[in-house]
């Protein structure tokens, strides 16, 4: 069974859902409390044990290798005005050489298409997948607590969490078998989109983390579109339910979708409450903010 070393993050798509903010900047790059949120989303991973990052990019995307390579002049700066501790900050952002790739994806098809591209750089490998528009606020990181699970029992597994039964329309569920003696390891024979709060199989949403096998690449080269005329990654997932074993794993933790402007509001908040330095003073802001505050 090969580790997981290498992790796909898709990061092509718009931002339209937090649109005017995305006009000119990379949705990945919009700061959750002090950071970028795709540095959150890079952090996770490596304490998960990944050594290899491919970003899928498009156009207007430049910022994010920029954030991940060096910044000479500002270092210099920073180095000159004695400020170590910035410096130190700044210089954890950066990933070795040669442990970070970025290819195209030319055109918007979908989820599993952006899987797809990069294909060539992950090869016969198992890999992870991150959405970089989910955090997860967890200890160990969410994909740390999949790939300790993935050692064990090895095959693809997908991350999953649950929600109100109310809220299971919005969602990818999946159907499971059993939760069986696995612990948070949860057999599934499909999964299924939005479903209709009275034919929906579980509440057992799917939530942007996932260690893949790599037929998955064949089983989404030779797919058709699906929903929305896009090359999906939950059919490549469901078409190679029939020849793999797949399970879901209920991550202990707190998503947060910051590709919502609620969920971007959600994030800045929890995270910023749990900051090292700043947490009791943001307390006391947000305990009075809104009131009149004086001259």
């Amino acid at each position: 069974m090969k580790p997981v070393r290498k992790a796909v993050l898709p990061v092509a798509g718009f931002g339209t859902r937090v649109l005017p903010a995305t006009k000119a900047i990379p949705k990945e790059m919009l700061p959750v409390f002090d950071r970028p949120a795709i540095q959150y989303v890079v952090d996770e991973a490596r304490e998960a044990g990944i050594t290899h990052f491919v970003f899928v990019t498009g156009r207007m995307k430049g910022a994010i290798e920029d954030y991940f390579d060096r910044a000479y002049e500002l270092e210099s700066t920073l180095n000159e005005k004695r400020k170590a501790a910035i410096l130190e900050e700044v210089a954890r952002t950066q990933l070795p050489a040669g442990a970070a790739s970025f290819v195209r994806q030319q055109a918007a098809l979908g989820l599993g298409h952006a899987v797809l591209c990069a294909r060539d750089v992950i090869g016969d490998e198992p890999f992870a997948v991150l959405l970089p528009d989910v955090l997860v606020k967890a200890s160990p990181s969410c994909l740390k607590q999949m790939v300790t699970a993935y050692n064990k029992v090895g095959g693809n597994i997908i991350a999953v969490d649950e929600v109100p039964a109310e809220r299971v329309s919005s969602y990818g569920v999946i159907d499971p078998v059993t939760a069986g003696d696995n612990g948070p390891l949860v057999r599934m024979k499909g999964m299924v989109e939005k479903p209709a709060v009275d034919k929906a199989p579980s509440r057992l949403k799917i939530t942007g983390r996932y260690i893949l096998q790599s037929e998955v690449f064949e089983l989404l080269a030779t797919q058709t579109p699906g929903a929305g005329g896009e090359i999906q990654l939950t059919d490549g997932i469901a078409a190679l339910l029939a020849e793999e074993r797949v399970l879901a794993y209920a991550f202990e933790g707190r998503r947060y979708d910051c590709g919502s402007k609620l969920g971007y509001l959600e994030a800045t908040v929890d995270f910023g409450l749990k900051h090292p330095e700043l947490a009791d003073a943001f307390a006391a802001f947000l305990k009075t903010s809104g009131e009149p505050r004086p001259r």
